[in-house]
């Protein structure tokens, strides 16, 4: 107890000091988060959660350089400095499969990053990449002790919120589509495609009935704000989610009585051209407009198509012309600004048209940060996924299927912000380097699991 009694010692001279300045009510502030410190210190999961559960929300603090993010996230980042100092967690943690990978990433980072075409542009890119290095080094610390099934509570309420504010209110909109307190329709799209395998675990695994019906409802609310976006990429990712939970749940299926089964069709047959008679018009056309892809993409047919070819041609010359280290983090925008696609594809000629991202985080970082660079960072989703996908077969060999369920949800989930990763520029996301975190510490959890059972 000799760290938090001087933690306690500190802030009581804070206070006694902001009580002597020109800012005394400030002073409440200080107890407030020694409050806060005390609840991180003894509960440090708690503080991951609440990450967890403001990313969603994080358009509401937009206007502020300071948010309850980044307050939680230093507070947290403390706690456990602290914590590892009195060895009271094990440094022990902080061992992974993925630091072989992340670290040769880092390297090459590095090197992209003194050899770039804009140091300015990089830098930003790089405090962006630190913010999600923190949050993989705090997850695979208090990992462990990370509740899933209230994890997955939290997410779906969290993005459930704000598909009713996005359905609602037309601030949250972008011309017409549902675009979430982050102004992005397709990052709010994956959100809810992160959310829908979370919320459909929930329904399947929740005691009473009083409980069903309210994740059935944050479902159908997930579904409906998935509508809202019109995003084709987000559909394409849900409806893959949804084939691996009728795959999962094949078994369940199978021993369904006649009677049961006729009830499920009768369900369906009201659910489904009902789903399709409340789609909003315009995302049918964007649907429709993928059978552009048969005959090669028609600009003047889909201008969205044709910007995200466009990208891939400017991304791939970056390549040939930058093969090892790229052309420098954050730079593609500043390369596909001076081709003829920023002025053809801008209806304004404003910067921010013009200076458009990849919308491809993997065509972003081989372009970017190189060839090599590139394969290290595809092979970290991947690893994670393999992660998980392991951690639930030693779960099954153990007959615990409970567990099983959770990670086989929880795949989904990743399998969604990697999809996902193909429509967006998202390489710092930070549910991506959580989760990169997670799926090791998810699959040490397993495996001593399974190691501790065959001692037995």
């Amino acid at each position: 107890m000799i760290i938090p009694l001087s933690l306690i010692g500190l802030l009581a001279i804070a206070c006694l000091a902001l009580l002597a300045s020109p800012y005394p009510f400030l002073a409440p502030g200080a107890v407030i988060g020694l409050a806060g410190l005390l609840a991180l210190y003894r509960r440090p999961a708690w503080g991951l959660l609440a990450i967890i559960t403001l990313v969603p929300l994080e358009g509401l603090f937009k206007d502020s350089q300071l948010t309850a993010t980044k307050l939680i996230g230093a507070a947290l980042a403390l706690v456990l400095v602290l914590q590892l100092a009195i060895k009271q967690l094990p440094a022990e943690r902080l061992r992974s499969t993925m630091w072989r990978l992340l670290l040769g990433f880092l390297a090459l980072y590095l090197l992209s990053f003194l050899a770039s075409d804009s140091s300015e542009m990089s830098l930003g890119h790089v405090r962006e990449l630190a913010v999600g290095l923190l949050l993989f080094g705090i997850t695979l610390l208090i990992g462990r002790e990370l509740d899933l099934p209230m994890l997955y509570r939290l997410v779906t309420l969290s993005v459930g919120l704000t598909c009713i504010m996005a359905m609602v209110s037309a601030k949250y909109q972008d011309e017409g589509r549902a675009a979430g307190l982050l102004e992005d329709p397709n990052v709010f799209a994956m959100f809810i495609a992160i959310a829908v395998p979370m919320a459909l675990w929930l329904v399947f695994n929740s005691p009473g009935r009083v409980q069903k019906l309210l994740w059935i409802a944050c479902c159908i609310l997930l579904l409906a704000g998935m509508t809202k976006t019109n995003s084709r990429s987000g559909l394409v990712v849900l409806l893959i989610s949804l084939g691996i939970v009728l795959v999962h749940y094949r078994t369940q299926v199978a021993h369904l009585r006649p009677r049961h089964l006729g009830f499920a069709m009768l369900g369906l047959a009201i659910l489904l051209p009902t789903l399709v008679a409340l789609m909003p018009e315009s995302y049918v056309a964007r649907i429709q407009s993928l059978a552009l892809l048969k005959s090669g993409v028609n600009a003047f047919k889909d201008d969205s198509l044709g910007r995200r070819s466009s990208y891939i041609v400017v991304g791939s010359k970056m390549i040939r012309e930058h093969p090892l280290l790229g052309s420098g983090p954050g730079t593609f925008p500043l390369h596909y600004a001076t081709t003829g696609y920023a002025k053809a594809f801008s209806a304004n000629r404003k910067v921010g048209d013009l200076y458009r991202r990849a919308h491809n985080t993997y065509l972003e970082i081989f372009s970017e940060v190189g060839v090599p660079a590139g394969i290290l960072f595809a092979s970290m989703v991947l690893l994670a996924l393999y992660n998980v996908w392991h951690a639930r077969r030693l779960w099954l060999q153990q007959g615990d299927h409970y567990q099983a369920d959770l990670l086989t949800h929880l795949c989904m989930s990743m399998l969604a912000i990697s999809l996902f990763l193909m429509f967006l520029s998202a390489p710092n996301h930070k549910y991506l380097w959580i989760m990169l975190a997670l799926s090791s510490v998810l699959r040490v959890n397993a495996e001593q699991a399974r190691l501790k059972q065959v001692k037995a």
